[in-house]
């Protein structure tokens, strides 16, 4: 165990969860308690019953999201069940409130099937304003977020898909500005083709970087390749235009950017260096495809990983507690594509121009204006496409 492991070891033993429940109001008096609880709770009750609209003005849900896992795919430690997941969603919740001013609830669900897992979050979510979907294993996260945007009223959001990739998306405009390479251009290789590696690289073609070829454990991805799951299978139809085959190696011949989500060490020096002056971003956690230093060694022209220890933190606490705000705000009934590409588009404007470099590409995850930004950005688009609910105003501070 390293020394970061146990300090964050005991002081999850101290605190006994990083969140708690903490009234709006207090009962002090017997006046409180009728006006909080009863008799006189049974008038917002009404008020809903007549009009369901109501629910989001006379009561938190307005800024509440569940974090839901089933526990298949946490953080780099693979399916250790729900109960193990939990650490990690009390943590999401706490960037919610930190950094975005929502509030959070976690929720893991003791179930590996897609069914149950999908009716069960349904039928929770009118507690609720927003489903923010984590650490649910590919392919199965495609089609439980898919079927719960048809089912439900309120915005549902995979982080580990469409969080990753609006922050992915954001750090590679800024890369493309400093290294002067030509958007629509560029030959983009993305290692991992699981739920992450998959709307990373749906999200950059859609914005028109250039060309997107998806590698997975058995090297490039081309379309009719046989065994693909769903979402390999629909990427494979707008990506590798030029049908490329062969091993990562392979891929990275001559191009312009790297994006991993995979697993450390697969990547060297030497394979940098026959990138096109490369834009590397090897983020896998905690140990990264190939380490800066030797990125760098091989010709990176800019580098950017999911660490805190080296510059360019591409890290998805930039995003959730923004598009989420953002949505709540203007009660909108989804996330779409092109609220993620406004986000992208807010967040890599936050660096200024005259501040860009190899060593800054991404504003810091601790810079707390970033959600408010992203929140308007994602707040004007929903307006725009007319799925807000309300003009403005509906999340709070």
């Amino acid at each position: 165990m390293d020394e970061i492991s146990k300090q964050s070891l005991d002081l999850h033993y101290a605190l006994q969860g990083k969140i708690e429940i903490v009234a709006r109001r207090h009962v002090e008096t017997r006046e409180d308690l009728s006006l909080l609880y009863t008799p006189g709770v049974a008038q917002p009750c009404r008020e809903i019953q007549a009009d369901y609209s109501k629910s989001f003005e006379l009561t938190r849900r307005n800024n509440l999201v569940a974090v839901i896992t089933d526990g298949t795919a946490v953080l780099g430690l693979g399916d250790i069940g729900p109960a193990a997941g939990m650490p990690v969603m009390e943590g999401k919740c706490a960037l919610f409130k930190e950094f975005g001013g929502v509030d959070a609830f976690p929720i893991c669900v003791d179930t590996k099937d897609t069914d149950r897992l999908v009716e069960t979050i349904y039928l929770i979510s009118k507690s609720f304003g927003g489903i923010n979907l984590e650490d649910i294993a590919a392919p199965r996260c495609f089609e439980v977020e898919r079927r719960l945007k048809e089912l439900c009223d309120i915005p549902v959001f995979h982080d580990d898909q469409h969080g990753t990739a609006i922050v992915v998306a954001a750090a590679l405009i800024n890369a493309v500005k400093v290294t002067g390479k030509e958007m629509g251009k560029l030959k983009i290789v993305i290692n991992g083709a699981g739920a992450a590696g998959c709307a990373i690289g749906n999200l950059l073609i859609s914005m028109g970087f250039g060309d997107v070829v998806m590698c997975d454990i058995n090297g490039i991805i081309c379309e009719g390749d046989q065994g693909l799951n769903a979402g390999q299978e629909a990427i494979s139809h707008i990506s590798n235009r030029n049908h490329e085959h062969g091993a990562l190696a392979d891929a990275l011949k001559g191009a312009d950017a790297f994006v991993g989500v995979s697993r450390p060490g697969l990547v060297t020096a030497e394979m940098v260096s026959t990138m096109n002056r490369g834009i590397v971003f090897p983020m896998a956690n905690p140990v990264p495809e190939i380490m800066p230093d030797e990125a760098l060694r091989g010709g990176a022209a800019v580098v950017g990983t999911g660490r805190s220890d080296f510059p360019n933190q591409i890290n998805n606490v930039l995003v959730f507690p923004g598009i989420f705000k953002g949505a709540l705000s203007v009660r909108a009934t989804d996330i779409t594509e092109g609220m993620k590409v406004r986000a992208a588009k807010a967040l890599a404007a936050l660096v200024p121009e005259d501040q860009l470099s190899p060593a800054c590409i991404i504003p810091s995850v601790l810079d707390k204006s970033v959600a408010e930004a992203v929140a308007k950005a994602v707040a004007d688009e929903a307006r725009e496409q007319g799925i807000a609910r309300v003009p403005s105003g509906g999340a709070e501070e």
